[in-house]
């Protein structure tokens, strides 16, 4: 009874601390519509400032609790929803979540930057871990009671705040009907801004009160992703309602308390599942609870992708690989090897331009299945051993034919989820496999065969060898790499240009019309599902190949968020979006963090000013994904535009390819370095629409009337200008109208047909 009691206390502490980071996410998501998955960050970053004044600089505990949680956690939210959330209206969905993600890592590479990870910091409980006192035999610390007193205070507050005062009727008015309230003379966009405030604090306070309990010294990563088991709890109440969402935390925390209690010690897995069970619990509370119905109409959104041909697409993935040959010239081994490696994240960012730019489908877990065919590959691809061991084809195609499968079961019973939900979702998948599988480090017997998933925390994965292509040869590798996503790429684009690609982005813009007009969405849905999760395994394989040994932090879901940011900064409904994304994702920003670090070895005069260059570089890969608010087409988007708008500028297109092959020729001559040829030929195709605006003013301005940015609203009471037709002829691919002469109507062969933009 003792052993019960014991852990019940304990499932009701954390459960309130739960509950109190619940009720914050709840009040920001029912304000603004915004799903804030840097809450978890939010409570890190406030943590580390509360030790920064109680331990780091001495301050009484109950000032430094006042200022951080009184001053500090508020101003947060109100600079995020002020400076970055207000930017997220009239954007997609995905724009929205891969915002806050940015938010997120930003706030742990800037935490990281700050308090050196290497170093120890503990927090103590409130009145010392000795403050204890006698209930029914179990010792409870004062710490704990605490916690479950400041969590009823919240409650009974919050209850009290939405029906007894004019501020809470006003918060649920904004709900409601944020036009209704505007017209009875209320801001909604204020009240938005006191609920991030609000939902800051207790995020903030949330992480303060968990960490003493939890144990451990302050770490960035873990304790956000602590947080984030808060989720859980908020979706009991679908984000909707506070009160369930304080059942659901206490739950949450009665479950895990008592799995560690009762689950047999001989079960190897049982702190996995423990560790996973707020997940598990997510996943099943999302399948189960009622989803909303299916959207009748599509939204307006901001969002404009402009859909290439497949002769388009085959001619830029040929200049790719012989762009990538030419640049390969200039890089020693190591350097091809890591641009090959850059080559096969791309690949696996291919996967979600299939399945969320194009079908609407939300997955922010990629890397989850290029682990999964990442292990089946090891355990049935492998053919010899030590350095003769290569991957053989059929192990490689046996991988990825069963991670399409696993795509298909993990799509299966989330085929009626869309959008936040369906994120959740494959957020909870990916945290599930980092936390099961992939630490699943003991022997298994299964009908008298014996295997361990993952041996010994790390797999060794050598390189695939199909004939005289040896692609052990880096050189090969990289090129080998870059014809398999030149090669998808065209495949992508006529799956695009294709019925079965229209079908996909009409149930993408409204899933209802789309089911009205007798399309099946659920084999639209499972199909793209299973077609992204074989492109993500493929690209896995060659990802753990190119390393040659991975392990489980490789595939966790704090990678999987930086390459889904990265990809929608791209342009997640573009290619080109894929290969910036999975590049930058993969070798990019590590790449030149290393080359600070490896500066500041190499001259230690001015080692504070390169490790401090690394730490922008890293906090700035967070800024670059919290500007999709404001471009949330994609920064491809802006450059290709700048480009078409120089269309009839050819002297300004020749001159700057001709700097680029002068550069070039110097850069293999030994002039200079890869890097500065790198650095040099980015300044001038960056710089090169500028130019042309200066150079070829005429040329330039005949085009931009015709709207070349593509993302130009036409509003309803807009006159029909020749400049508004222009604007129309160019969305629609129609030629170009010459002043003073009368365009001649296009002439379509039969079964052919204009491509629009989706």
């Amino acid at each position: 009874m003792t052993t019960f009691l014991t852990f019940t206390i304990l499932g009701l502490v954390l459960g309130s601390v739960y509950a109190i980071a619940a009720s914050g996410l709840v009040l920001t998501y029912n304000t603004s519509g915004i799903f804030n998955f840097a809450h978890g960050a939010q409570a890190m970053l406030g943590t580390f400032v509360y030790w920064q004044l109680s331990v780091g600089w001495g301050l009484p505990v109950w000032l430094s609790l006042l200022l951080v949680v009184g001053v500090f956690g508020p101003l947060m939210g109100l600079l995020l929803h002020k400076l970055i959330m207000g930017a997220l209206r009239d954007t997609a969905e995905v724009a929205k979540i891969v915002v806050t993600v940015a938010v997120m890592l930003g706030m742990v590479y800037l935490s990281q930057w700050i308090w050196d990870p290497v170093e120890p910091r503990t927090l103590t409980m409130f009145f010392g871990a000795d403050a204890s006192v006698e209930i029914a035999g179990v010792v409870v610390r004062v710490h704990e009671i605490l916690c479950l007193v400041v969590a009823l205070a919240i409650a009974l507050g919050l209850r009290m705040l939405f029906h007894r005062t004019r501020v809470g009727v006003v918060m649920r008015g904004t709900v409601d009907s944020p036009d209704l309230l505007r017209l009875n003379g209320h801001d909604p966009a204020r009240v938005a801004a006191f609920s991030w405030a609000l939902g800051s604090a207790l995020a903030v306070l949330a992480g303060i009160l968990i960490t003493p309990v939890s144990g451990g010294s302050l770490e960035a990563n873990a304790l956000t992703l602590l947080v984030i088991d808060a989720f859980a709890a908020a979706m009991f109440g679908r984000l909707r309602s506070i009160p369930p969402a304080f059942a659901g935390a206490m739950v949450l925390g009665l479950l895990g308390a008592y799995v560690t209690a009762y689950f047999p010690s001989e079960w190897s897995w049982t702190g996995n599942f423990r560790v996973s069970l707020p997940m598990i619990l997510l996943f099943i509370v999302i399948i189960v609870l009622p989803q909303d119905r299916l959207r009748g109409a599509a939204t307006r959104t901001r969002e404009r992708y402009r859909v290439p041909s497949v002769r388009a697409a085959a001619a830029w993935g040929l200049a790719l690989v012989g762009i990538v040959f030419l640049y390969s010239l200039l890089l020693a081994d190591s350097g091809i090897t890591t641009l090959g490696l850059g080559m096969a994240f791309a690949i696996i960012a291919l996967s979600l331009t299939v399945l969320t730019g194009y079908a609407g489908e939300m997955n922010l877990a990629p890397l989850s299945f290029a682990a999964i065919a990442t292990v089946i590959v090891f355990h049935f691809g492998i053919t010899g051993t030590g350095l003769d061991a290569t991957l053989n084809l059929p192990g490689i195609v046996l991988a990825v034919l069963a991670t399409a499968v696993v795509g298909g079961l993990v799509a299966l019973p989330a085929l009626r989820l869309r959008g936040l939900y369906l994120a959740l979702a494959t957020l909870a998948f990916g945290a599930l496999l980092s936390n099961m599988v992939l630490r699943d480090t003991v022997e298994h017997t299964v009908a008298g065969f014996t295997f361990t998933l993952f041996p010994d925390g790390t797999l060794i994965i050598p390189k695939p060898r199909f004939g005289p292509v040896d692609m052990g040869e880096p050189l090969t590798f990289l090129l080998v790499a870059t014809a398999l996503f030149a090669l998808i790429s065209v495949g992508l684009a006529a799956l695009r240009n294709s019925g079965y690609g229209r079908r996909l982005a009409a149930m993408k813009d409204s899933p209802a019309a789309t089911a009205m007009l007798g399309q099946n969405l659920v084999k639209l849905k499972l199909s793209v599902f299973m077609l992204s999760a074989a492109i993500a395994g493929l690209g896995g394989i060659l990802m753990s190949s190119g390393m040659g040994s991975v392990d489980g932090e490789h595939f966790g879901i704090m990678a999987s968020l930086a390459l889904v940011m990265l990809v929608v900064v791209g342009g997640i409904g573009y290619i080109s979006g894929a290969l910036f994304g999975g590049v930058m994702s993969g070798i990019g920003f590590t790449l030149l963090v290393g080359t600070f670090n490896d500066l500041a070895i190499s001259q230690p005069q001015a080692a504070t000013f390169f490790q401090l260059l690394g730490n922008v570089v890293m906090v700035g890969t967070a800024l670059i994904g919290m500007g999709v608010g404001k471009t949330p087409s994609g920064s491809v988007q802006g450059i290709m535009d700048g480009y078409r708008s120089l269309r009839h500028a050819r002297p300004v297109l020749i001159g700057g390819a001709a700097l680029v092959a002068v550069l070039y020729v110097l850069a293999l001559a030994g002039v200079y370095g890869s890097w500065t040829f790198s650095l040099l030929a980015m300044v001038v195709v960056m710089a090169l629409p500028a130019v042309g605006h200066k150079l070829m003013p005429h040329a330039v301005t005949a085009v931009e009337g015709h709207g070349h940015s593509g993302q130009d609203e036409i509003r309803d009471d807009e006159p029909f200008t020749d400049a508004l037709r222009d604007r129309l002829d160019l969305a629609l691919g129609l030629p170009a109208r010459v002043p003073g002469v009368r365009a001649a109507a296009p002439v379509l062969k039969k079964g052919e047909e204009v491509n629009a933009p989706a």
